[in-house]
């Protein structure tokens, strides 16, 4: 990825930010079994900051089709390159971890692969029904794109999710290829077919309160259901700036006015992450 800013563009993050560490024994666990399955997570390669508590509380967000992704979004630290045929044994090592893990809730997603006919679709119907053969009284969660839906939809998991990443404005400076208005009929025909929808978005980028209002009334309007807030976070110094640290009061309002336009769930803070204390909102 390009060099495009420079190393003054830099906010001193605000002490809401810092991050408590869960070194204990199931954390312990749940990286022994993501390491001796050979799975990937989107908790590493995302950097995400809530990584430590999540594999303490023995969940994680199963990346599937690899690590190396085809797009590469400015916001994003998964890595960009040529990546490696589909493996076609990780459906059952994700079902198997799943069990051994003791999951009551399992999330999975994908890096995008724009090198397959069908952008991975039968690699994720086959991994949800592993999982549910292994697992029949586990809740499933898919973070899905535009090219899986159909087959996604018929493998039955309980909620998909496709996040919507920043205000419409913003869209085409900070993801890759992706555009704000397909998404929102990504997640408008998801609805149409019954299925719970999800979707997320990032602050912080620059954009104003209005322009997060106007994206909530979108994802709403679009029939999503489950909604979450975040403030992003910049991997490196090559990734798109930092505009703003929004405060946790703003996070709460926003939740609130969520809320107000219909939403059946709103989590909205600064670690917040789509994939985060996920089974909350199955439970709205």
């Amino acid at each position: 990825m390009p060099k495009f800013y420079d190393k003054v563009d830099v906010l001193k993050k605000p002490g809401w930010l810092k991050i408590r560490l869960h070194r204990t024994p199931e954390y312990a666990e749940v990286q022994q079994i993501v390491r001796k399955h050979a799975l990937h997570t989107i908790c590493s390669s995302g950097m995400c900051p809530n990584k430590a508590e999540c594999w303490s509380r023995r969940t994680a967000t199963f990346m599937i089709l690899g690590d190396i992704c085809t797009r590469g979004c400015r916001f994003c630290a998964t890595r960009t390159g040529h990546p490696l045929a589909p493996d076609a044994e990780e459906p059952r090592r994700v079902a198997e971890s799943v069990s051994l893990m003791k999951l009551r809730y399992v999330v999975v997603t994908s890096v995008t692969r724009d090198d397959l006919p069908d952008g991975g679709a039968a690699h994720w119907a086959a991994t949800v029904r592993a999982i549910r053969e292994q697992n029949p009284d586990a809740a499933i969660e898919l973070d899905a794109r535009p090219d899986l839906l159909d087959t996604v939809i018929a493998s039955k998991p309980d909620i998909i999710g496709h996040n919507i990443e920043t205000v419409e404005r913003l869209t085409p400076v900070v993801r890759s290829r992706a555009k704000y208005r397909t998404s929102l009929e990504t997640l408008r025909h998801m609805s149409r077919q019954g299925v719970a929808t999800k979707s997320g978005l990032m602050v912080g980028l620059g954009e104003s309160d209005d322009e997060v209002l106007q994206t909530l009334h979108d994802l709403r309007e679009a029939g999503v259901g489950i909604v979450t807030l975040g403030q992003y976070l910049r991997p490196t110094l090559e990734h798109y700036p930092v505009a703003a640290y929004i405060t946790p009061e703003k996070f709460e309002w926003y939740r609130l006015k969520a809320l107000e336009m219909g939403f059946a769930y709103c989590a909205s803070a600064p670690l917040v992450r789509s994939s985060y204390l996920a089974e909350e909102a199955l439970q709205s």
